[in-house]
């Protein structure tokens, strides 16, 4: 019972493939040269979903252009770069880093390094400030406490 509901989980928490049947091509090494090369560009409109696995019409189009490349005889980097020339680098999931997205890379980084910084200087400033003023209450403000405190 327990294998059961494991291979269940796993064929439900799978992702769900969006390409539909009239997409695929008929030629087995062709299909799969697409789907590898789908799996590496952005929904436009999901964002953070790749063509493969999005059922946004926008992402079904690409789909479909990146196929009919092929089919012309494009190799997967003119596939690629076509699709790149027409949509620009954000369509790419995993963009190289150069030109522009050099900030993009390094912003995870360089933000880490800044909160270390501030947090460093924080910690060091408390443990170098002077100590709070703990003087005793008087007996006027203890009497006023504890009239407050027994009510």
């Amino acid at each position: 019972m327990r294998a059961l509901l494991i291979a269940f989980m796993l064929l439900v928490v799978t992702p769900a493939w969006a390409v539909q049947p009239d997409e695929i091509l008929s030629d087995p090494v062709l299909e799969e040269r697409a789907r590898d090369l789908s799996k590496g560009l952005r929904c436009l409109v999901c964002r953070n979903e790749s063509i493969d696995e999005s059922n946004a019409s926008l992402a079904r189009d690409l789909r479909i252009l990146l196929r009919e490349r092929l089919v012309a005889g494009d190799s997967d980097q003119e596939a690629v770069d076509f699709i790149v020339n027409r949509y620009g680098e954000y369509v790419l999931l995993n963009p190289p880093a150069s030109g522009s997205t050099w900030l993009l890379w390094a912003a995870g980084p360089l933000m880490l390094l800044l909160a270390a910084g501030l947090g460093y200087g924080y910690l060091r400033g408390r443990s170098t400030a002077p100590a709070a003023d703990q003087t005793p209450l008087s007996a006027e403000e203890q009497a006023r406490l504890d009239d407050i405190l027994n009510k």
